[in-house]
């Protein structure tokens, strides 16, 4: 099989609503006795015995009930089995509810994720309770209606959908506003919402003062100390990846956490989306073919409520029941994390997954990550995925992006996944235990690289993250322009992290702890410097090399020497390190597709440095403003 391709779509206690499971199996007496009501309700309902039969054993293999199998996997329609409860129940129907109706209070979104009651207030006639009851309760509730008539003067059947759909609509102006600036008002100290500290500008300006009063005072020895100093953050920047590099030489092959036995969890998969009606196809596809029980998979398609082409699209390839398209409502910052924390509280996965919309994601990731879980102390709050290029070939922008890729989610993370250091976590294919997720905030609506910033707060809160091995694949940009304004977004968003994490830096030591401090600050600030002064450093190494061109070498200092070779190390290390680390964590066939473009490594450098400088000015500008990243649907031979 080719890298790119996976084979055809995969399949795959007490229960909730929505055919969950609390961790209870059907092993004791009183869930049999549930199990043997629920089979005779959805017989009377008229569903076949060789049906029920057949859904009982997923039923029973996934931890669920026989009516979520049902649903969840499409043998019937949600609104045509409520009906048909309603029916045999002798109550009305509710197929849709105007959210007018409802009353809107924080504790009703318990209801997204276990929609089972809503109260209806009608302005012409008496208040209805709207009602989802399970199978094995149908009989209990025919009983207390025969005995109890009056029970049911206000009482309908309607769908989890149609509560959800209310449930979102009644409350959306209070949660989106929660969403925005629940972070900022509990934890400020957490959030980008400002964007420098009122100490942090007055350290920032006092160095700019005295930096100009020195170069004006004594220019020569200012430059001098400017060139070591810089230098040596350079250097010390290039240890982390050469480390990863000697680490990947020797390194021997992963080991697999063994598959869990038993009912799974369930699974939440979220995908936030901005005008990617063109990829609608494709997406639903790709999630489709994750190899995770329907019953036990909750995929949220977040879109912008305003943007309607994408939720057309998505809606048009009829995704299935265990998909819901939640609509986020225009307030605050147009932002990724602002869309994913909005739909996190719907989420009933103890399990989490984040993919953007060109991602393919590997089939059995979704294993991979709950086997590593299962076997992991809860302090293991996140996996990261390795993100593979597929389109390296085609043009030599996509090539250098290949080899970046490459580098970090093949090299560098599962070295420092390994050594127990933070992860800046690259943006999707992030899984995450629901519970620790929530415990940190969510993402930060503010911060437009919301995956670093959350990787580095969940590890001074206590966690840590890891890697996996099962990739996800999705292309890189080709296009010159595209490509800049993603990586200047990139940096803005790293320097935003760094700039909170760095409020009050005694803090963040002692969190972290010091060597995790060191690390960050040499994967983080010395990234975001070497980057920055790339261009200078390069002045630096040519104003070297006329100085030992036109000067006789007896002439020449042994500090300017020096710091020549500095240099020299710096550029070449660097291009050579990149390249290295890159090549040396891909495929036969990953080569191939590069070929000798690595080559163009100094262009691409100079180019990022293009866009740290752009994001610096952009940062003061229009700090949350989110440069979308356009996506193309793969060929056809991928999928």
């Amino acid at each position: 099989m080719r890298m790119g391709e996976y084979p055809p779509e995969a399949s795959g206690r007490q229960e909730d609503a929505w055919g969950g499971s609390s961790g209870q199996t059907w092993a004791d007496d009183e869930a049999l006795a549930g199990r043997q009501a629920e089979l005779a309700a959805l017989t009377a309902l008229g569903f076949s015995k060789p049906l029920l039969a057949r859904l009982a054993a997923l039923a029973h293999t996934n931890g669920t009930s026989v009516e979520s199998e049902l649903l969840r996997n499409g043998e019937v329609e949600e609104k045509s089995y409520y009906a048909a409860v309603a029916r045999l129940l002798r109550l009305p129907f509710v197929d849709a509810i105007d959210p007018r109706t409802v009353s809107d209070f924080p504790l009703l979104d318990t209801q997204l994720q276990q929609p089972l009651t809503l109260r209806i207030a009608h302005r012409n006639r008496s208040p209805q309770t709207a009602v989802v009851p399970q199978a094995s309760r149908i009989a209990d509730l025919a009983a207390a209606l025969a005995a109890l008539p009056l029970l049911g003067r206000d009482l309908a059947i309607t769908t989890p959908s149609a509560i959800r759909s209310a449930v979102w609509s009644a409350g959306a102006e209070r949660r989106v506003r929660e969403t925005t600036n629940r972070l900022f008002e509990d934890r400020p100290h957490l959030s980008a919402r400002v964007v420098l500290a009122g100490h942090q500008g007055f350290y920032a300006g006092l160095a700019v003062a005295a930096f100009f009063s020195a170069l004006m005072l004594r220019p020569t020895e200012t430059l001098l100390w400017l060139h070591i100093t810089l230098s040596i953050i350079y250097f010390l920047s290039l240890t982390l990846r050469l480390a990863a590099l000697v680490r990947k030489s020797t390194s021997s092959a992963p080991q697999h956490a063994a598959a869990v036995l038993g009912p799974l969890p369930h699974y939440t998969v979220m995908v936030a989306l901005y005008r990617e009606a063109g990829m609608a196809k494709q997406l639903i596809s790709s999630l489709r073919r994750l190899d995770w029980p329907a019953s036990l998979l909750d995929i949220k398609l977040v879109c912008e409520a305003d943007d309607k082409e994408t939720i057309a699209a998505l809606k048009a390839e009829r995704p299935g029941p265990h998909f819901e398209i939640i609509e986020v409502p225009a307030y605050g910052p147009r932002t990724k994390p602002k869309a994913l924390t909005y739909a996190l509280t719907a989420v009933r996965g103890e399990l989490l997954a984040i993919y953007d919309a060109e991602d393919r994601p590997h089939p059995q990731q979704l294993r991979e990550a709950h086997a590593r879980f299962n076997a992991a102390p809860p302090e293991l709050a996140c996996l990261q995925a390795p993100l593979i290029i597929t389109n390296a070939g085609a043009s030599w922008l996509s090539a250098l992006f290949s080899l970046e890729y490459s580098a970090l989610f093949r090299g560098l993370l599962p070295m420092l996944g390994k050594q127990r250091m933070p992860l800046p976590l690259g943006g999707t294919s992030n899984h995450f235990r629901t519970e620790a997720l929530r415990k940190a905030g969510g993402w930060d609506p503010y911060n437009v690289t919301e995956d670093a910033d959350l990787g580095l707060r969940l590890y001074r809160l206590g966690y840590r993250a890891d890697v996996l091995h099962r990739q996800t694949l999705e292309d890189a940009p080709v296009e010159l322009p595209v490509w800049l304004a993603q990586r200047s977004r990139w940096f803005k968003g790293w320097l935003q992290t760094w700039l909170v994490l760095m409020r009050d830096p005694f803090r963040l030591s002692r969190e972290m702890g010091l060597a995790a401090f060191l690390i960050f600050q040499l994967m983080v600030g010395g990234m975001l410097i070497s980057s920055l002064l790339h261009p200078l450093i390069i002045v630096f190494l040519a104003g070297g090399i006329v100085a030992l061109l036109t000067a006789p070498a007896s002439a020449i200092p042994l500090d300017v020497l020096t710091l020549f070779v500095i240099d020299f190390v710096n550029i070449m290390g660097s291009y050579l390190i990149f390249i290295g680390l890159g090549i040396g964590s891909m495929i036969d066939h990953e080569k191939r597709l590069v070929g000798r473009r690595w080559i163009m490594v100094p262009l691409y450098w100079l180019m990022t440095s293009v866009a740290a400088w752009r994001a610096v000015a952009e940062l003061r500008r229009k700090p949350f403003f989110w440069n979308k990243t356009p996506h193309k649907p793969v060929s056809p031979k991928l999928p």
